[in-house]
């Protein structure tokens, strides 16, 4: 709850600064975070398939 109520916090303080912001460098800033966050989300994905095909990582790592 307690994360929850941080990221709101951190949220509004995101959303304050960019509505002083002229509408063109807040979208140019928004286009830019999405781009990442794409790019990042598709590497975990490539990624992920690489780390479940061991079968120590099914059980847990130890027997």
């Amino acid at each position: 709850m307690l994360f929850l109520v941080g990221a709101l916090l951190v949220l509004g303080v995101i959303l304050g600064a960019v509505a002083h912001l002229p509408v063109p460098v807040g979208a140019a800033a928004g286009l830019a975070i999405a781009l990442w966050l794409a790019l990042f989300a598709a590497r975990e994905r490539l990624s992920g398939h690489r780390r479940t095909a061991h079968p120590d990582h099914e059980r847990g790592g130890m027997r």
